[in-house]
């Protein structure tokens, strides 16, 4: 198994990511010369409609697993019922192999476009024009999902999505039994009351494909206090797969300032899976566990363990 290969099983095992991608589903290169759409296969839909329950977001969830499985016809009939930019993506997909002349209407400034014209693209073998739309997806609305998707797709080398910072406190028991929509809801609306509330709902944003909203929320749990935990969520929050010097060079001095801290030691191991040094992932899990088995981080740690 190749290192790469182990990198997407241990995140997608461990489900501590912010969601995976299929990334080999589209290829940025093809063998052949073909130009056109005609006898290529649909292309893969990447819509992301994160915790929504509501009516649209059932029936486009339904109509995406239609199109993964073959009824373009049925798909469209449910796509074209609504008119969100996820919607007239998905109605785009389903004319295939007239999906790139729809694509070209939609607009300019939404990531789910502009990620999906990359995919069309990329089944088409025009790498450049893939690679430029990729790159815009992340530009107009790096806030979102399909931006994160589409850094999977520019940079294959690194683990599918973000990493996302793992909260040292247990998950609160009394929204363990909620559904999703009720714990992000929750989640956000406790988010001030104190500085565990505020990582716990950042890390919620992270699994959101929110990573700058993320941020801005780690940033403030460092400005209420200044400790080993925020320093390291501020750090992973920074992570960049075009920069990840950016959250490496802030979480390593953080090894020296607080030798006894997990949390450091398990993130520094974690950034290290995203960009495949397993080995010295492997030292950072290890140390993590060994100060302390038995807490929330100490089993997360050996989960990593068990699978490198």
């Amino acid at each position: 198994m190749s290192a790469r290969t182990r990198i997407w099983a241990i995140v997608g095992v461990l489900a501590i990511a912010a969601g995976s991608a299929t990334l080999g589903a589209v290829a940025l290169t093809r063998d052949d010369d073909s130009t056109g759409a005609e006898g290529v296969e649909p292309p893969p839909l990447f819509l992301d409609l994160g915790v929504r329950t509501d009516a649209e977001a059932v029936a486009l969830r339904r109509a995406a697993s239609v199109y993964a499985d073959g009824d373009l016809d049925e798909a469209a009939g449910v796509f074209e019922r609504f008119d969100s930019a996820e919607a007239r993506v998905g109605a785009a997909f389903a004319a295939w192999p007239d999906a790139q002349a729809r694509l070209a209407s939609l607009p300019d400034d939404r990531a789910v476009v502009r990620l999906h014209r990359g995919v069309v693209f990329a089944a088409l073998g025009d790498e450049p024009q893939a690679r430029a739309e990729l790159r815009a997806a992340r530009q107009v609305e790096p806030d979102t999902p399909y931006a994160v998707r589409a850094g999977d797709f520019l940079f294959p080398r690194f683990a599918p999505g973000l990493p996302t910072f793992v909260p040292a406190e247990e998950f609160p028991a009394r929204l363990a039994g909620l559904s999703s929509p009720e714990q992000f809801a929750a989640v956000e609306r406790e988010a001030g009351r104190d500085v565990a509330s505020r990582l716990r709902y950042a890390a919620a944003l992270q699994r959101l494909g929110r990573p700058a909203s993320a941020l801005r929320q780690f940033e403030a749990a460092v400005a209420a206090e200044a400790s080993a935990e925020t320093l390291t969520a501020a750090a992973v929050g920074r992570f960049e797969k075009e920069r990840p010097e950016a959250a490496f060079s802030r979480l390593g001095p953080l090894s020296s300032r607080f030798p006894r801290a997990q949390t450091v030691r398990f993130h520094l191991g974690l950034l290290l899976v995203w960009i495949g040094d397993l080995e010295n992932a492997r030292r950072q899990f290890t140390q993590a566990r060994e100060l302390a088995p038995e807490t929330k981080l100490g089993r997360e740690a050996k989960r990593f363990l068990d699978r490198l």
